[in-house]
């Protein structure tokens, strides 16, 4: 009788071995996957981190742009005040009066590619990006209106 259950024992390791075996490799290969993903996850927070420090710095770059603020015995003043009542176009910086006289001369609301287009500026992104940042900073100053469709309109 221990003969007879000596084979069966060796297959009962032998058919347990294998599926053990499978096991390891499919635990192995979800193990690799979870490595790759955390592997793209720490990328992705790298430029995640990246890009925030870059906007960052365009950010307070931008606030003490020579285009919107500079300084006047010591203390900081807007390059494109807030517009009042009777005030010319003339208190601008150069560019923006040329923004100014496009805007002017427009028979209908313009978008900002029309601007660049208009000036010769190229309209890749960050061109358009740039001069979309100069219609607003207008707009919130009281030179131009934005309108809900994104285009812009001369207040005078």
């Amino acid at each position: 009788m221990h003969r007879d259950t000596e084979p069966d024992l060796r297959e009962l390791i032998t058919v347990r071995r294998a599926e053990l075996e499978v096991q390891a490799e499919k635990l192995s290969q979800q193990l690799q996957e979870v490595r790759d993903e955390l592997e793209e996850l720490t990328v992705a927070e790298r430029v995640a981190r990246r890009l925030a420090e870059q906007v960052a710095v365009e950010a307070e770059r931008d606030q003490t742009s020579p285009e919107s603020a500079g300084q006047v015995a010591g203390r900081a003043v807007l390059l494109v005040p807030q517009r009042d009542g009777g005030m010319d176009e003339a208190v601008l910086p150069a560019d923006y009066q040329r923004i100014m006289d496009v805007m002017r001369r427009a028979d209908t609301p313009v978008m900002v590619k029309q601007v660049c287009g208009e000036l010769g500026i190229s309209t890749e992104p960050a061109r358009s990006e740039a001069m979309r940042a100069k219609l607003n900073r207008l707009a919130e100053r009281g030179w131009l209106r934005k309108l809900a469709d994104g285009k812009f309109t001369t207040t005078l």
